[in-house]
């Protein structure tokens, strides 16, 4: 039996049908495709905006560590030149105290008890030698003081230590004329030496009663961990 031919309108009917399957199958594959694509391009979006971000995060935080820095910096410049005005400062205020001291002692020569300072300050060189002799330097000008003071502090020591001693001025060689006072008191031939004039003595304060007056004009140091 042989198989009946389809007449036109079946086979237009058929093909009708094939194109229908055909589309649909390209739709879906299409729609396959377009997902696939759809995903993948969410994907490699998704890791591009991620790289971007860490990269904008990376530059912020970099930007932001340098700004932190020069800020830091600039602050610091300016803490340092606020502390150099300051130190400058306190040493002119204590270069200036010292220099009203050094004009106010030169003035203490003509106060009365000046015999009674240069008789302490020969005594002081007259224990300190501990010599039968020591020689004394003077101004010009304060050669009888310094005799008398001198026989007054050689009675003290002797009261004091049973020995006698006595001072002999060099009136040869004289302290400078500008100087403020005191005496340069010498022992052991002029071998050893004792400078107890009023600029030693303030040079002396100057050195060791500093920390003092810096203390008591701009209180203590809290940065500073030993005081000796």
């Amino acid at each position: 039996m042989s198989a009946q031919a389809l007449s036109d309108d079946q086979v237009a009917q058929e093909l009708k049908k094939m194109t229908a399957f055909i589309k649909q199958e390209a739709m879906e594959k299409a729609r396959e495709v377009q997902l696939k694509a759809d995903e993948e391009f969410a994907i490699e979006k998704s890791k591009l905006v991620r790289q971007e971000t860490q990269n904008i995060d990376t530059q912020y935080e970099k930007k932001f560590k340098q700004a932190a820095m020069s800020q830091q910096i600039t602050r610091s410049t300016a803490a340092n030149k606020t502390r150099l005005k300051v130190l400058q400062a306190r040493q002119e205020l204590l270069d200036k105290l010292f220099e009203d001291a050094r004009k106010k002692i030169g003035e203490k020569s003509k106060d009365e008890d000046y015999g009674d300072i240069l008789k302490d300050l020969i005594l002081e060189g007259m224990y300190m030698l501990y010599e039968p002799k020591v020689g004394l330097k003077c101004r010009k000008a304060d050669v009888d003081k310094v005799k008398t003071a001198a026989e007054s502090a050689a009675k003290e020591y002797e009261q004091n230590t049973g020995d006698k001693t006595e001072g002999v001025i060099d009136e040869k060689d004289y302290l400078p004329e500008d100087s403020t006072g005191g005496v340069f008191i010498t022992g052991s031939g002029g071998k050893i030496e004792l400078d107890n004039t009023f600029e030693q003595r303030l040079k002396m304060c100057e050195i060791e009663a500093l920390p003092t007056v810096r203390n008591t004009l701009f209180g203590a140091n809290e940065n500073r961990h030993f005081t000796t």
